[in-house]
């Protein structure tokens, strides 16, 4: 018998991590203990709910045995939110994920992020490659990260509620509109912060020597970059996500069923 969605979206109560510079990052973990452990790591104004639970992953994942650990990114979900872009650096956030791992006292796992989470996942399956065996990247593009989002518009927005007209922007205003509990400036402090460089990133010449499979939905404008990446990667392989696009492919159920097949392998 088909369990109720309830049951399938139920949240556990968020863990408080302390992340070094004193942000609180909420932590969540579903099924067995002692199971493998994967950690989850959702995208740009989303939230370990909206990314993987309501999509189906975190259900599919336990169902296969892992153990699974997501958090709230900074400025998002039950996480803190600060307003400065000095808080959202790529290392930064490379570093959160670091800290929950310690915190949860996890010295291997395997790796799933989209969109940012997968962005954040480039540095951390480069730096921690004894910790991490391998990585599911979805929607990751190259280039300048976030670089197709407004920030001028959506500074105007937030100052004098001037309406965005760039249709991309638009796009990410809706989907923070539609995540409970987003807060439009920690998210514009966020892209500021990303775009802080002003430099490829990620760079293509030091990519992550671990087994990664990059996926990106055939309807996203990314797609191409995403394809590169995957080229770039000394083990990389590519899944193109069927009929979707950046913001609707964490539901596809190709994706999830491509994606635990790659992380079964040993």
């Amino acid at each position: 018998m088909a369990l109720p969605l309830s049951d399938l979206t139920v949240m556990p109560e968020p863990q408080q991590v302390y992340a070094a510079d004193g942000t609180r990052l909420a932590t969540y973990t579903w099924g067995e203990p002692d199971g493998p452990v994967v950690v989850i790591v959702h995208g740009f104004a989303s939230s370990a709910r909206d990314n993987w639970v309501m999509t189906g992953w975190v259900r599919d994942l336990t169902r296969a045995g892992y153990r699974v650990l997501a958090l709230d990114q900074r400025g998002h979900g039950l996480s803190d939110k600060p307003h400065e872009a000095s808080a959202y650096g790529i290392r930064t956030l490379t570093t959160d994920v670091e800290t929950v791992m310690d915190a949860y006292l996890v010295d291997d796992a395997v790796y799933v992020g989209y969109s940012l989470g997968a962005r954040v996942g480039w540095d951390v399956v480069r730096e921690l490659p004894h910790r991490i065996d391998r990585a599911v990247l979805g929607g990751v593009p190259d280039g300048v990260p976030l670089g197709r989002l407004n920030l001028d518009e959506v500074r105007a927005l937030l100052t004098d509620g001037t309406p965005v007209e760039d249709p991309t922007t638009q796009n990410y205003i809706a989907l923070t509109a539609r995540v409970p509990g987003n807060d439009l400036a920690s998210l514009l402090a966020l892209a500021e912060g990303m775009r802080a460089s002003r430099t490829v990133d990620p760079d293509p010449e030091n990519a992550p020597t671990r087994p990664i499979l990059f996926a990106t939905g055939s309807k996203d404008g990314i797609i191409e970059g995403s394809r590169a990446l995957a080229a770039a990667a000394p083990d990389g392989r590519f899944f193109e996500i069927p009929e979707r696009n950046h913001f609707n492919a964490p539901g596809s159920r190709a994706f999830r069923e491509a994606a635990l097949e790659f992380l079964a392998v040993e």
